[in-house]
Formats: C-alpha cells, sequence, structure tokens
C-alpha cells in the first residue's frame, strides 16, 4: 500500500517516501516472523547519512527470519497530508504501515529529535505513551547516544539498547522469536535480563520534597540496578552495499568506520568518554572495503570515519595505499587533528580530494584549551594554518564553543584574536584574504562527562559573549554562525534531565512542536508553556551547578567510565592540569580496565 501518488505530488522531495532504492532489501512479507522498522527521527537525507542505520539494516536482513525496513521522519508538508488524508507512516521497502511491524527502533542519536519519535509513532498511529500499548502494539525499542540519559523518554519507550547494538541486539530477538505465546509483559521481564538492555517500566524513581531526584530501583528480579554499556571487541565487517539514495544526503558518499572510539579526553566531549576504548579497523580491510564500496554502489568518493581520523595508525600509509589502488576516487578525512602531519596528509591526497580544511580549536586560549584537555598551542595552531595556507588552501572552517567552564570574556575576546591571527597568515601566505567560517556552539553540559555536574552558562551572558564575536569578527572573508541560546538552554534540559520530563516532552509535541533542531520549526513559547504547566524549570536541569554528593538521573547507566576517574577529571580541570592521552602514555585508570583486555593489560604492564 505505497501513498498515493496524489498525496506525493502535495510535498516537496516525494522520493523522501517512496523507497525502492539501489541494494534496498525487500524480503517477503507473509514468509519472515520478524519484522522491525529502523527509524530515524529527522528527514530522510539526514538519516542516510548515518553510519549505524546501514550497518543494523544489513546485520538484521542477514538472519533468514528476521525482516528490517526502513522509516524517517516525515517533512512537515508530509506530515500535514498524511494526517488529512488519515494515512498511517509506512515503511519504505514494502510499504506496509510502521503498526504492523513486531519491533519499532528508534535511533537517538541527537536530544533535539525526541518530539519527532512522538510524531512518528502518532502518524503509525500507535499510542505515543508506553503504558497505552498493549500486546497487540509493536514493541517500541530505542538506542544511540540517547540511551546513555533513557529518563527523559522512558515514558515512550519500551526497551533501550545500551552501547553497541551489533551483539545486544541479536540476542535481544531470541526474546522475540516466541513473543506471540508470552505476551509483551514477560517479553520484557526476559529482556531485561540481557546484559546492556533497560525496561524503565521495570524500575521505580523517588524524589525528595525538594524536587532532587533521590533513586531509581529495580521492581523485578530480571532488572539489574546498573545497565553496563556494550562494547563489541572489535569492529563488525564493515558494510559495503549500503542502500544508495535516489536524492543528494548531506553524507553523498561511500562511509568506512575506520576506528570507534578516542582516547584524548577532551573533557566537554561525550563521544570521547562513551565510546571508549578505541578498537581500529585492519588497514587491509579497509582498502578491500573501499574498492567494494566503489563497485556495488557506483561512489567516486569514500569517506574515512572516526572521531579522530588522523590517530589512526598508519593513517598516512592507508591513504597512499587507497591512493595507489583507486586512483580515481576521492576521499574525504574528517575530524583532523590540529597539526602539520594533518595538512600533509591532506595534501598527499588527489586534488579532487582536496577540499576545504575543517579544525576544532573549541576555545580562545591557551588556558582555556588546556582546561577542557583540547590543549593545542596557540603557536601550533597558527603554524598548522600557514602550512595550509601555503600549500594552497583558501578556505578553512574554525569551530569554537562559548559558555565553557571556567571561560571569562577575554577567553571570548581571544576568539577575536586568534581568527584576526589565522586570517593575517593567510594573506601573507597567499597574497589574498582566505575565506574563514566561524561556527560558534554553546557549551552543553552533557551526561558521563569531567563536566556532567557544571551549569550551563545563561542566556544573558552568552548573548554578551556573541556580541564580543559578532563586533569583532566583521571582517572581509570572514563568515560567523552561532548557537541559539535557547536552543541550546533545551539541548542542556533534555541531556542532563529526568524521568518527569517525559510528560514536557509530551505536552511541548500536543502543541505542535517537532524538528526542534530546524530553526524555521524551533518553537521556545510552547516549551516554555510545556514546563509552566507541567510545574518545572528548565534551569532546575540546565542552569544549576550539581554538588558531587548529589545522585544522578542516568547514575543507573553504567558505561565502563568510573564515577571516581569522571571526578578527577573535573577537578584536573579547576586545577588546569592536562590529562595525556593513554594510547601513547600511561594507562589513566578510567574504568575501562575492569572490562576491557587491552586496558587491563596496559596498566598492568
Amino acid at each position: 500500500m505505497p501513498y498515493p501518488d496524489n498525496l506525493l505530488s502535495q510535498v516537496t522531495k516525494p522520493a523522501r517516501y517512496t523507497g525502492g532504492e539501489w541494494n534496498s532489501a525487500v524480503k517477503d512479507w507473509a514468509a519472515t516472523p520478524i519484522r522491525i522498522a529502523l527509524s530515524y527521527p529527522d528527514v530522510y537525507e539526514i538519516g542516510m547519512s548515518n553510519i549505524a542505520l546501514p550497518v543494523l539494516y544489513d546485520l538484521l536482513n542477514r538472519q533468514p527470519d528476521i525482516l528490517a525496513e526502513r522509516v524517517f521522519a516525515p517533512w512537515v508538508d508530509m506530515a500535514t497530508a498524511m494526517s488529512a488524508a488519515v494515512i498511517p507512516l509506512l515503511s519504505l521497502e514494502s510499504q506496509h504501515p510502521l503498526k504492523d511491524f513486531d519491533i519499532i527502533g528508534f535511533s537517538l542519536g541527537y536530544e533535539l529529535t525526541y518530539t519527532n519519535v512522538l510524531n512518528m509513532l502518532h502518524l503509525a498511529q500507535v499510542p505515543v505513551l508506553a503504558t497505552e500499548r498493549n500486546d497487540a502494539h509493536p514493541v517500541i525499542i530505542a538506542g544511540g547516544s540517547g540511551a546513555l540519559n533513557p529518563e527523559p523518554m522512558a515514558d515512550f519507550i519500551d526497551l533501550f539498547v545500551v552501547g553497541d547494538g551489533e551483539e545486544v541486539l541479536l540476542e535481544l530477538l531470541d526474546c522475540f522469536r516466541d513473543r506471540k505465546e508470552r505476551g509483551k509483559n514477560e517479553l520484557l521481564r526476559r529482556a531485561a535480563a540481557i546484559p546492556s538492555i533497560y525496561v524503565p517500566s521495570l524500575y521505580r524513581v523517588t524524589y525528595d520534597a525538594d524536587g532532587l531526584f533521590r533513586s531509581i530501583t529495580p521492581t523485578a528480579p530480571e532488572a539489574s540496578p546498573r545497565i553496563p554499556r556494550r562494547m563489541v571487541t572489535s569492529l563488525p565487517p564493515s558494510i559495503t552495499c549500503p542502500v544508495v539514495p535516489f536524492i543528494e544526503v548531506v553524507h553523498d558518499r561511500g562511509a568506512i568506520e575506520i576506528q570507534r572510539g578516542c582516547s584524548r579526553g577532551c573533557r566537554f566531549c561525550q563521544a570521547g568518554f562513551t565510546y571508549r576504548p578505541v578498537r581500529e579497523r585492519p588497514k587491509e580491510e579497509v582498502v578491500r572495503a573501499a574498492g567494494e564500496l566503489v563497485a556495488n554502489c557506483g561512489y567516486d568518493e569514500v569517506s574515512l570515519v572516526s572521531l579522530s581520523t588522523c590517530d589512526y595508525t598508519g593513517i598516512d600509509q592507508l591513504v597512499t595505499e587507497l591512493a595507489h589502488h583507486y586512483p580515481n576516487l576521492a576521499l574525504s578525512l574528517p575530524s583532523l587533528r590540529i597539526d602539520n602531519s594533518s595538512v600533509k596528509l591532506m595534501g598527499s591526497l588527489p586534488a579532487r580530494s582536496r577540499t576545504g580544511l575543517t579544525f576544532a580549536p573549541e576555545a580562545g586560549s591557551d588556558r582555556l584549551r588546556q582546561t577542557i584537555n583540547k590543549n593545542v598551542p596557540e603557536d601550533i595552531l597558527l603554524e598548522t594554518v600557514t602550512t595550509a595556507f601555503a600549500q594552497g588552501w583558501h578556505a578553512l572552517k574554525l569551530y569554537f564553543m562559548v559558555g565553557l567552564p571556567t571561560e571569562t570574556f577575554d577567553d571570548v575576546e581571544g576568539i577575536v584574536q586568534l581568527v584576526e591571527k589565522v586570517r593575517a597568515a593567510g594573506r601573507q601566505a597567499s597574497g589574498k584574504t582566505p575565506q574563514l567560517r566561524i561556527s560558534v556552539a554553546t557549551f552543553i553540559p552533557k551526561p558521563h562527562t569531567s563536566f556532567q555536574r557544571v551549569a550551563q552558562e545563561n542566556e544573558a551572558s552568552l548573548n554578551a559573549k556573541h556580541e564580543i564575536l559578532r563586533a569583532g569578527l566583521r571582517r572581509k572573508g570572514v563568515r560567523l554562525s552561532w548557537s541559539d541560546p535557547k536552543l541550546s538552554l533545551l539541548e542542556a534540559v533534555l541531556s542532563r534531565g529526568d524521568r518527569r520530563l517525559g510528560k514536557v516532552i509530551h505536552h511541548a509535541w500536543q502543541l505542535g512542536s517537532t524538528f526542534d533542531a530546524w530553526d524555521e520549526h524551533f518553537n521556545y513559547e510552547n516549551w516554555r508553556r510545556a514546563f509552566t504547566e507541567s510545574g518545572l524549570e528548565p534551569d532546575f536541569y540546565a542552569r544549576r551547578e550539581r554538588p558531587p554528593d548529589e545522585p544522578l538521573p542516568w547514575s543507573h547507566i553504567d558505561t565502563g567510565i568510573s564515577a571516581d576517574f569522571l571526578k578527577r577529571e573535573h577537578r584536573q580541570a579547576m586545577e588546569n592540569t592536562e590529562t595525556p592521552d593513554c594510547r601513547h602514555n600511561p594507562c589513566q585508570a578510567c574504568g575501562l580496565e575492569g572490562r576491557h583486555l587491552v586496558c587491563r593489560q596496559k596498566l598492568g604492564g
């Protein structure tokens, strides 16, 4: 039952909803007992650029008794047209209604997509609240970085997968093979006994009289007091036959995950803490995967994906070998380190691979960069960009943050001064004014990081810092963009919230909030009203320093990083002390030495 043509003719980019793409997997619906809808709560172009989706899609469709199909959040025009025509949300592959699937699995990669999850369930004609669903409805599961603090979405999700999903998902599906004989409640209890599965309905949450979170405790013997993050020991095989979109997507190229995890220890970075330890894909596997991607998909560009691509062992040899084997293939290297080796590496690529360079100094002073453990001295940064300009680059993008712990207005002024020095280096090296794109994000205190307890800066102070940047960076060739403080406030609230936020999310959605990450659709008034009518305050969650002894709503999620290590890192930050990268220095005893053999061996050695 595909969407009718008269409906698709009303919307922009109808190919978002038609399916039929090259390499898509269409299995026999009637002959496949377990049916899963892999759901990404944003538009097709963004979801199809997510590197986790094709991994799970391939893994599940390789199982003979499992069918996995894709679905993305319909854009506003499509959602309106579907509602008016009373047509349910359909999967791409077989065009079946989502309500007919056994499982709907959401990827929670960004907190500002949470209202889209609710809207997709509503469009699918599935009750939004978990308590209103019964055995006849699909089981709603979720994973991704949002599962590291699942509490804000606990009212809507039946179970969360915490950590790497490649192993635990197959273990979970064993529970579904006899679901019809057991019923949903027993299914959830059996699932809760699997390490790394969290079933919110099997836990009781308590709060103190002053509103502070007190505890979360299991109410069933199958439910564990702590949920360990699942970590695969080695990376699964690279996906070399992914679905090829009909329309241009955000990352319109092949992708090979060459490395998972990062050991640099930037204190603000949730991914850096929660994807540890580092696991590399063997070089020969990367080279083979690149050739298969070209053959299977027709791509002429491949991205080597990692949190810190230049930290991959032998990255220069890998790039050389790829260029030798596939001379017509363009390579994309995201996440470059700020040093001359990155520039030399990019300079060694074929001319068609030499796109604009992006670096992330994050802060405007050496002092603040040391505080956040991104200790890149200014002279190294300037040396790096000077080399880049001398080798022919004329455009750079630089990422900064404002509102970092201990930041002063002098540090913000330091961003202006640093950009001016970069601009001067470009003029001197090339005789031309370089094109600089300066992106300034607001610091968001994230769970499971060194800064998980700090307060987010208030809007008035952030606006003052933005004004310093606007006034100081009115220069030829400089383009400045920055985050809306209200949007950043909401992200911080949803990042560090507890289960009570479920009613806020639900109410904001009822008031019309969807696509909150999109500037043209973000409506802060909806959220302000939702908080007020729910009896909660955004500042309570975002702009309040949390004492070291205050229980945290996500403390039952065990990432493998110890609370003592996070407290030590916070203390080191306040003392402006660097923590060296453990890949090239002694083990820092972050907690993984108790769970990961390589870490344990290094600490013991």
